[in-house]
């Protein structure tokens, strides 16, 4: 580890005071299943500890669920949609989402404290993810009202129409890296459309979507959005699987993506999937380096390297290569480590010490294929963070580009750089991977910058800027990186079935 990594002046009793102060003002010791407009216990009895990563201490115990549990749930969510949702009218809808949108702006500061202490992420990131929260429940409640069919042209004089008709009931299964902000990706839309949800988040990260349905249990229905809490094998796998479901909506790894897949296929459920990402960031010789390193470090450090986009593979062009590196390595080395809780905090921990092993394994194996590490590569030297899951910013270089550490996705502050002179050998090399969902152009040239837009293969190319998701611009990848858009007006397709009426007057 680089000894100018810096830490914010927080000693280990402070960061503990804290943290405990902040769990015993927020959060209640335990939290069960919301299931038909009720807070109900698992069938089981079973529960299981949520921790905070910055200080290793339980925050809350949480309902463990399983197939029972689901099943429940999805009882719930079919009773309100035959009985109330299905008749309830776009109108109506926008009005409830914006009311959703109102008190999640109302109880913003709750909220991202929460996120912050059960996923890690600094304050600043988490009120940052809950504003887009609201704002994604504003669009979708717009899109509630024009979301509908068309009239097809006939020249037999017949009137052929299409509507646009919900599936019923939606299996939705969030991760943890944005756990309120993604799982608003597939309320919003799904609730727009005219389902009712069964949602389960990732058992790491439980609190923030379970504190958001406490604040608008009056406002929907009872059954419209159901929460079963619990782990990917005993509650996840029976609701992507649930016969009940006709359209799973998930987003996490691209293995268990492939089993959800697989999951659905069974009962030919409709799916849409946001999988893994190990997106490439390509760097011309005319580009400003200052902004350069002012979109990587965004686009590489940004929620602490957890972010399914991350530019984990950096292309700089030779000529302009060392300055890169020299200001890129300092910029890293300099970013404030610390309580996340802290305004001052610009890189928090990671989620789990499951996750701090799992990306040191990549840096030790990056280390034994040869490469080299600039800066990083370990744990902080700072007694104040030795509770914490934390992991020190980690530049690495000439590491051949088929090695596992650039091949797989590491989610985790490392980054992998790459210096290129030949254009096409450096976008064959982008290209050079099982993923497809986002990427980055950095250059003031316009026509560099199309051509390497369109010669990407990732569903989002940001230029000269990194991780922008204004509600309204589509969202997902190509090839493993998942299926169908999200964030979108094209959002509500995959959340609705297209139903042709052709008449012969």
């Amino acid at each position: 580890m680089s000894s100018e990594t810096q830490q914010i002046d927080d000693s280990r009793d402070e960061i503990r005071e804290r943290h405990s102060e902040a769990r015993e003002e927020l959060l209640a010791d335990s939290y069960d299943h919301y299931i038909g407009g009720e807070w109900v216990e698992s069938v089981s009895g079973e529960t299981f500890e949520t921790r905070d990563p910055t200080t290793g201490e339980v925050l809350a115990e949480a309902q463990a669920g399983n197939s029972e549990d689901v099943d429940r749930a999805v009882e719930a969510a079919w009773e309100a949609y035959e009985s109330e949702w299905a008749d309830t009218d776009g109108t109506k809808r926008q009005r409830l989402l914006t009311e959703i949108a109102d008190r999640i702006e109302e109880k913003r500061n709750e909220i991202a404290k929460i996120e912050t202490l059960d996923n890690g992420k600094p304050i600043r990131e988490a009120r940052a993810d809950v504003a887009l929260v609201a704002d994604q429940f504003r669009y979708f409640a717009g899109a509630a009202r024009t979301h509908g069919g068309e009239t097809v042209p006939s020249g037999s004089g017949k009137s052929i129409q299409t509507l646009r008709e919900p599936y019923g009931v939606i299996g939705a299964v969030v991760p943890w890296n944005f756990p309120l902000l993604i799982a608003s990706w597939k309320l919003a839309p799904a609730l727009a459309a005219g389902n009712c949800v069964v949602l389960k988040p990732a058992e790491q990260t439980p609190l923030s979507v379970l504190k958001v349905m406490e604040e608008i249990d009056d406002v929907l229905p009872d059954g419209v959005v159901n929460v079963v809490t619990g782990y990917g094998e005993e509650a996840g796998a029976p609701l992507t699987g649930h016969e009940d479901v006709r359209k799973v909506s998930f987003t996490g790894s691209t293995a268990v993506g492939k089993e959800v897949m697989k999951a659905a296929a069974e009962n030919v459920s409709d799916v849409t999937l946001e999988l893994g990402g190990k997106s490439p960031v390509v760097v011309f010789p005319d580009a400003d380096v200052q902004q350069a390193v002012r979109v990587m470090m965004l686009a590489m450090f940004y929620n602490t390297g957890e972010c399914c986009t991350a530019g984990t593979r950096l292309f700089v062009h030779e000529d302009i290569y060392e300055e890169f590196m020299d200001a890129f390595v300092e910029s890293a080395e300099s970013l404030q480590m610390g309580d996340p809780l802290s305004k001052d905090t610009r890189l928090g921990p990671k989620v789990s010490e499951e996750q701090v092993e799992r990306t040191l394994s990549y840096v030790e194996q990056a280390r034994e294929d040869g490469a080299r590490i600039v800066t990083g590569g370990g744990q902080p030297d700072d007694d104040a963070l030795a509770d914490g899951c934390f992991v020190v910013p980690t530049v690495i270089d000439d590491i051949d580009h088929d090695s596992k550490p650039v091949q797989e996705e590491i989610f985790g502050p490392v980054e992998e750089v790459f210096a290129w002179s030949d254009y096409d050998e450096m976008m064959e090399k982008a290209n050079d991977v099982d993923y497809g969902l986002a990427a980055g152009v950095i250059t003031n040239d316009l026509p560099k910058a199309n051509r390497a837009a369109r010669d990407i293969e990732a569903g989002n190319i940001w230029v000269n800027q990194y991780n922008d998701f204004p509600a309204g611009q589509p969202f997902g990848g190509f090839k493993q990186s998942g299926i169908g858009r999200e964030q979108a007006e094209e959002t509500l397709d995959h959340y609705s079935q297209t139903k042709t009426i052709n008449m012969n007057l």
